[in-house]
Formats: structure tokens, C-alpha cells, sequence
């Protein structure tokens, strides 16, 4: 099976390879975020868009999900990708009727994400017809009507699935889930399921919430933070601040990462002379370059040490009274981790045991820690028992519900952890159906629904036969390309709720509509007057959001009306829900999220308080942990040893620092040290010699799973990087291809973006 590289925009012969950088941000970014925003938005819009973001009277950046805190700059709370978000939202480019007429859909399916991206925002809602060639212009009252009459011919509400991104806004993402089980399923995948699902599957189990426990101020509090699998310098670039202030105030900060990456070794402020003018601040103390997927044996070396620790000087080491009243499995724990072979840890793990003993020497030092991470330890097998493993970590000195310590995974997209908390899940709580049952008055279903892969695998068999999307770009973001591709080609009907151009509206079903939206940064305007929404960050904040500019075409519906207009043209008058007067009036909904969703008391009031308010989190704010024992719980999470055939490679997907998700701002990863191309493979030096490879040759990526099927990434170009070794890097989407669809992490499902085997077979060019 052969993963073709679109053709036609552009190619990487003129890409060149300089050396990767010391240090994030700058006058280099501040150069490029004009750069890119006056390019998009022109230089007035440029001005007037981004001193609104992420300002308590202004709108939440469509990027990530950090938060913002109370201080804000009056000159920006911005950071370079997040205005390439803004700017890619707010451009000027437009993508009409015309364009579909003089593009088909088969011509698209050949362009690249990025040229895609490129071409603007959309204008109109479009209709693939049944063997038509190209998109076509349809009215709002056909759309709804087309989709009324699909979901209508289905045997069953199970044989649609109702895809998600995290941009969507608490208020549309409710009314999604409320239509969607008012239609009568729960099929409700969405972002979550690929990224931090793994997270919130290890979290709930153990502390019983699955949301991160930290607040900013918390990272500022810090004595030692633990950065794990996570580049902030690209993905969460706002996060370098928080982390320069904890280090001012005496943190110590530890890295642990396969590749080294700018962000973490040097910060340059560009709000502080310092950062303009001078050095930055340094921000890892140490810099622990683990091999992929050595996290685990990582966190039960650590978990070793800290017992033999206690067993030396008795009542000095473990926090005794914590442990005693407030957890539960301590004693199994404790057995099982205290057989830690430390062969198996260094050859894990790729690291000298005794930096491992230093970082260990930094912990019993730091009375408050905090673990970061993100998709570095989300997207393996071994996922839930390595974030489990974790959460042991913390426990054991009592570093859950104390100020300045705590769990913080951090979610890549603004939302999507809200998302979450309106409902978007396919495993809803009892509780979650029993309140909307009493709200509203129809039975919700019970049966648990399909997450991402799961709606893959029943697309692929003919199970689901309606697909539509609220926001994203799933075929770009989904593994195994070719599979999803077929599945979504398979259906009879798929429908994308999007503000740009993307690559799955390139893979239509039988028939395939375009919903074209408003997007963060535009003024929306229904009945009932100015409307805004909300967003929750990935520290529980939930704050307003309000755009500002004139949407990009009059034919732009808000996501709110998209999803109230639909339900009331698919439900009628099934259940007795007010989309009408929803859709008019969001504060409606608002009082409804009230009454179902705990912890949105007066939610109206509170969320019109500039900077809105924090949802409550039992094991933070009172040490109380609902978990089925009713204590935070100690687990036992075997470590197996990644076993790497001889002559391959584990790779692991990556974004470029000229992307963000799967939307590619740019061809260059200034931070890498890469210009002008994207199809390459980072390779340490040491393994390219050891596999006859030379610097610079084209390979074909192949990967190598147990079901026998060749994956192939054809044409990458391999660059000698310093990364663990035994280990590679490759940017998605491009190499999502190689992803196995059923190589899925134990309990979360989540797709193993991050633990490929794969072998370099050169290539004649």
C-alpha cells in the first residue's frame, strides 16, 4: 500500500538544511508574525485583529488552549503560531463558487494540505452530487434538507457518526451532542480520542478527573517542573512565558524528550529587553533525552528510588499522612515497582542511570512538582499505564491538591477540553444522560458509541453511512491514510462544518456538502442580537469569546445556527427542544448548560466577569478524589521493553514549526533549521552510518506492523539530527500514512502516532 505525495503546488527541491536553533522566539518571531499577518490580514486588519486576542474584551486564539491568566499585555497576548492561526482565520483570500467550478474534486484530492490551506476562506455552502465532478453552490434549506433525507433513509441512528474538532465553542458543541442524541446515538468522536484521550482515560482512573490539576499560578510556584514529551516552543508557545517566570522564582525545569528542541533550551521574551536585545533566559536545568516511548521506565526508576529513599531515612522521603488518608493500592504499587530491573530501564530508556539519580536527587529537593506532557506520551501502547505511572510519581510526595504541584497535560487545541465537558464524548456518564434526560425530557441513549478509529473501522464495513464533521480536517489528522480515505469514500453521505479549504472535502462520499462557518474572529450576529461564546482552557478556565470583524461572506452561518438549524430541520417537533430561540439567543443555551453540566452555576453572570471563572476540581481544590475506592489510586503498570527489529527505526510523528495540528502556515521549520520542504526524516547521525544510509538521500519511509501490510511514505529527504538514538521524526500529515489504523494504545484507543517501527529503503531520484 503506497501513500502517493500529492502533486502540483509545490515539490522540495529547493529546500535546504541549516543547523537547528539554540533558542524560541525573538526578534526572529516577532518578525515572522508580521511577516505572516501582513501577508494574510493586511497591515491595518493586522493591528486591529491581534490586539484583540486572547484580551478578556476580545476573542479566545483559535490555536491553543493555554491559558491566559489575570495580567494581560496591553500590546498582545499572542504568540507567533497563534497569530498564523488568527491571520490564517482572518485572511482576505476567499474561496467562491468559482473556484469549485474551475477545480475538481479530483484535482483537489492531488493538491497538498498546505496549497489547500492556502487558498482562503470558504464563501458558500457547496453540494457534491451523486457522480458529479465538482461542487456546486446550494441554498441553506437543500443542505439541511440533503442530510434530512440521509439520516432518514439510515436503518438505524448507530449508521452516522458526528465528528468533532476542539475549535467549536461550548455553546455549539452542547447543541451538537443534544441533537446528535435526540437523534438517538452516541456516536460522538472527535480530536480528543487521537490526542489527550489517553490522558483523561489514566486521570479519571487514578484521581478520578480527567483535566489536568494545575493552575497557571501553580506553574509559577513550582520548584521543579518536569516538561515531558512536549515541544511548548511550537505547540504551546505561550507556555514558554509561564515557564520563564517559574524559573526567575527558582524552579528548576527538567526536559525530557527524544528530540532536543529550541524552546526548552533558551527563551528569548520578545516583551522583555532581554529577549529582544540579550541571551533570554535558559530554561532546562537538564535535558533528559530519552528514547521514544522510555517514559514509563522513566517514572518507575523514579518511583524506585523514592521508596529505597524512604527505606533509608524512614518518615523523611514519602508523604506518610497523604498516602495513609487520602490513597489507595499503595502496598501492591510499592511491591511491584521495587522489582524495577534497571537493565530494562537503561535499555528503555537510552539514558545513563546516573542522570536518572540526579533528577531523582532534584526531586527529593523539591517539596512541589508539577509533570507536563503532552502527545510524546499520549500516542503509544502504552499510554494510560505510562501517564498512570505518572500520577504514582506525584503521589508519593503528595504533589496532587497542593499549591505549586500537580498533573498538566496539555491539550493542543482551544476547546477541546471543553468540548469534553459539554458532552462530546461516546462514553457519556450515567449521570451526564440521567441530567439531559431530565432537562429535557427524551431518553438519551445508553449504548456507548464510536470513537475516531472505531468510526473508521465502521465507515470501512458499511456500519456507518453518514459522516459529518464539525470543524477539523479528519482525513489529515486520522492514521492509516489510505485506509480512512476508502472508509470515507465508502459512505453515502459526508458533511464538513469548515471556515477554509481542506483535505477531506477532497474525499467526498456518494454525495458530500460544505458548511462554510464563521470563525473565532468574526462578529456573530443572529436575532436575538451581538452573540458570543465560551471556551474552556486547558486549566478549567471557562472565559467569553466575542469576534470583532464582518464575517467573510454574508452566506456564513455561526456554528450555533448550523447545528440548531439542522436539528430542528432532522427532529421537528420529536423532542422539545427550542433550537429556534437557541440559535437566536446563546444565553439560552447557556441557562440550559446550567441545569445539566455540573459546576456552571449562574453561568450567564459569572462568564460576563472579565476572565469568567474556574470550574471546580475535586482532587485539586479539596484532596477529594471520586474515584470508584473514593482515594487517589496507586496502579500497577508493567514495564516491556520496546523491542526494535535490527536495521529499523521507531519513529515518531511531529508538527513543523510552521503548522499547528494539521493546518500548515508555511514550508519551513526555522527551529529545526529546515526551509523550503517538509518531506524529511530526522535520523541521528550514529544510526544512519550503522543502516548504510547517507545524509541528504531520498528513502521511502515503510512501516512494519504485525498484520503484514506494507505502509509506504514515498520520497523523504534524510537529515542527520541530534535525536535519541535508535529513533526518527517525520511531520504529519504526511506520515500519518504509516500509522496502522488497529495499532491503538491499550484502554484510550488512541492511534500510536508516536511509536512506528519503520525501515529507510533508499530511492533512486
Amino acid at each position: 500500500m503506497v501513500g502517493k505525495p500529492p502533486v502540483g503546488d509545490f515539490d522540495d527541491s529547493g529546500m535546504t538544511v541549516g543547523s537547528p536553533k539554540r533558542y524560541a522566539a525573538g526578534v526572529p518571531a516577532v518578525l515572522a508574525t508580521l511577516k505572516h499577518a501582513g501577508r494574510e490580514m493586511g497591515v491595518r486588519r493586522s493591528a486591529l485583529t491581534l490586539l484583540k486576542v486572547n484580551q478578556k474584551d476580545g476573542f479566545d486564539c483559535p490555536g491553543c488552549a493555554w491559558p491566559e491568566g489575570e495580567h494581560r499585555s496591553p500590546i498582545g497576548e499572542y504568540c507567533e503560531n497563534g497569530a498564523k492561526a488568527v491571520a490564517e482565520e482572518a485572511t482576505l483570500r476567499r474561496v467562491t463558487p468559482d473556484f469549485f467550478a474551475a477545480h475538481s474534486v479530483a484535482s483537489l484530492a492531488e493538491r497538498t494540505d498546505f496549497w489547500l490551506g492556502q487558498q482562503g476562506r470558504l464563501t458558500h455552502p457547496m453540494y457534491l452530487a451523486d457522480g458529479a465532478s465538482h461542487y456546486a453552490p446550494v441554498g441553506w434549506d437543500e443542505a439541511f434538507g440533503i442530510i434530512a433525507e440521509e439520516l432518514a433513509a439510515l436503518g438505524s441512528p448507530d449508521e452516522a457518526a458526528f465528528y468533532t474538532s476542539g475549535r467549536t465553542s461550548n455553546e455549539a458543541a452542547f447543541a451538537y451532542q443534544l441533537f446528535v442524541r435526540a437523534f438517538g446515538t452516541n456516536n460522538l468522536p472527535d480530536c480528543s480520542n487521537m490526542c489527550h484521550e489517553s490522558s483523561g482515560s489514566a486521570l479519571s482512573e487514578t484521581i478520578g478527573v480527567g483535566k489536568g490539576s494545575v493552575s497557571l499560578e501553580d506553574m509559577h510556584r513550582a520548584d521543579l517542573i518536569l516538561v515531558v514529551g512536549q515541544n511548548p516552543g511550537t505547540n504551546h508557545p505561550r507556555m514558554l512565558s509561564a515557564l520563564e517566570k517559574a524559573k526567575r522564582a527558582g524552579a528548576h525545569i527538567v526536559a525530557v524528550n527524544p528530540l532536543p528542541e529550541a524552546g526548552l533550551m533558551r527563551f528569548k521574551n520578545p516583551q522583555r529587553p532581554n529577549g529582544i536585545a540579550g541571551h533570554g533566559t535558559a530554561l532546562a536545568d537538564e535535558f533528559a533525552q530519552i528514547r521514544v516511548n522510555g517514559d514509563l521506565a522513566l517514572f518507575r526508576a523514579l518511583n524506585r528510588l523514592l521508596l529505597e529513599a524512604e527505606d533509608t531515612a524512614p518518615g523523611t522521603v514519602l508523604d506518610r499522612p497523604f498516602i495513609d488518608e487520602h490513597c489507595a493500592g499503595f502496598d501492591e504499587f510499592a511491591a511491584d515497582v521495587r522489582a524495577t530491573d534497571w537493565d530494562d530501564v537503561l535499555a528503555a530508556t537510552g539514558l545513563p542511570r546516573a542522570q536518572i539519580e540526579r533528577i531523582h536527587q532534584q526531586v527529593l529537593k523539591s517539596r512541589r512538582v508539577i509533570v507536563c506532557w503532552a502527545m510524546g506520551l499520549t500516542q503509544h501502547r502504552n499510554s494510560v499505564p505510562t501517564i498512570r505511572e505518572v500520577v504514582n510519581f506525584l503521589l508519593l510526595r503528595g504533589n496532587i491538591g497542593r499549591p505549586g504541584a500537580g498533573v498538566c497535560p496539555v491539550r493542543g487545541h482551544s476547546n477541546v477540553q471543553g468540548d469534553r465537558t459539554m458532552g462530546i464524548y461516546e462514553k457519556p456518564s450515567a449521570a451526564f444522560l440521567d441530567a439531559l434526560e431530565a432537562e429535557f425530557g427524551f431518553a438519551p441513549p445508553r449504548e456507548h458509541g464510536h470513537d475516531v478509529v472505531d468510526t473508521i473501522r465502521a465507515m470501512r464495513d458499511g456500519r456507518v453511512k453518514v459522516f459529518m464533521a464539525v470543524g477539523g480536517n479528519f482525513v489529515a489528522a486520522t492514521p492509516d491514510t489510505a485506509a480512512t480515505e476508502a472508509a470515507l469514500r465508502g459512505t453515502a453521505l459526508t458533511v464538513q462544518v469548515s471556515t477554509k479549504l481542506n483535505r477531506s472535502h477532497a474525499v467526498p462520499g456518494r454525495r458530500a456538502l460544505i458548511l462554510p462557518c464563521l470563525g473565532r474572529t468574526e462578529a456573530d450576529v443572529q436575532a436575538g442580537g451581538e452573540q458570543f461564546v465560551t471556551v474552556e482552557d486547558s486549566m478549567s478556565a471557562v472565559h467569553a469569546s466575542t469576534g470583532r470583524l464582518a464575517p467573510a461572506s454574508r452566506e456564513l452561518r455561526s456554528e450555533v445556527a448550523i447545528v440548531c438549524g439542522l436539528a430542528e430541520r432532522v427532529l421537528g417537533d420529536r423532542v422539545a427542544v427550542p433550537w429556534r430561540a437557541f440559535r437566536n439567543d446563546y444565553d439560552l443555551i447557556r441557562e440550559r448548560i446550567e441545569r445539566v453540566v455540573p459546576g456552571f452555576a449562574d453561568f450567564n453572570r459569572r462568564v460576563r466577569v472579565p476572565g469568567g471563572f474556574v470550574l471546580p476540581h475535586g482532587p485539586r481544590d479539596e484532596r477529594r478524589f471520586p474515584t470508584a475506592t473514593g482515594k487517589a489510586n496507586f496502579t500497577v503498570n508493567a514495564l516491556e521493553v520496546l523491542q526494535v527489529p535490527t536495521g529499523r527505526l521507531v519513529l515518531q510523528t511531529v508538527r513543523s514549526h510552521d503548522q499547528y495540528n494539521t493546518t500548515i502556515y508555511g514550508l519551513d521549520d526555522r527551529y529545526r533549521g529546515i526551509k523550503a520542504g517538509r518531506r524529511v526524516v530526522f535520523v541521528h547521525p550514529a544510526d544512519l552510518a550503522e543502516l548504510g544510509v547517507a545524509d541528504e538521500a531520498t528513502v521511502d519511509l515503510v512501516s512494519e506492523w504485525t498484520d503484514g501490510v506494507e505502509r509506504r511514505a514515498p520520497g523523504f529527504r534524510v537529515v542527520a539530527y541530534p535525536t535519541a538514538r535508535g529513533c526518527a521524526a517525520a511531520y504529519f500529515p504526511e506520515t500519518n500514512v504509516l500509522v496502522p489504523l488497529d495499532s491503538t494504545a491499550e484502554v484510550s484507543n488512541t492511534p500510536t502516532s508516536k511509536s512506528v517501527i519503520v525501515r529507510l529503503e533508499p530511492r533512486d531520484v
